[in-house]
């Protein structure tokens, strides 16, 4: 979409800086890994076909110095033998989650995630791949990309 629909930035200060605010705590409180983070952040872009955030966390991906194999192996992890076991639990959750109409999160998944997460860390990963997915549907629908109406990105993180 070449034309901006709103400036929701702009528009939705309050509503954003919660957002952000929630992307502030799963970045530094939520005892995951950065790079698990950028992965499966990656890995939800790539399925809602989010341009602006693939790009956004391709170059944060590369930051936490990821090798261009596993950056660029995120779409087809599962041919891929360069993820932990708990990276591939938590991308296959990341798929589970965002894809929640085929098959509404199955019990083999969550019981594969929770082999590799406790039960915090398992909400706090549901976090950050709802949220990701709420910032793509944004970014998609309203056709105006966070940073560019106004907001800066700082550290993987909107502020309006």
């Amino acid at each position: 979409m070449s034309n901006p629909r709103l400036k929701y930035g702009q528009l939705a200060p309050e509503g954003l800086a919660k957002m952000t605010a929630l992307e502030h705590y799963l970045n530094t409180e939520a005892g995951l890994e950065a790079s698990l983070l950028g992965l499966v952040r990656l890995k939800v872009s790539l399925m809602n076909g989010c341009e602006y955030c693939i790009h956004l966390h391709t170059a944060e991906l590369k930051k936490l110095n990821e090798t261009a194999e596993r950056v660029a192996g995120v779409g087809d992890w599962r041919g891929s033998e360069a993820y932990t076991k708990r990276e591939r639990a938590a991308l296959a959750w990341a798929e589970a989650v965002t894809n929640i109409q085929d098959g509404h999160a199955p019990d083999a998944m969550y019981d594969e995630v929770r082999a590799h997460f406790s039960e915090v860390e398992t909400v706090n990963l549901t976090l950050v791949i709802t949220t990701i997915n709420a910032w793509n549907r944004m970014a998609i629908s309203l056709g105006k990309y966070p940073g560019h109406d106004g907001a800066k990105v700082v550290g993987g993180e909107i502020h309006g």
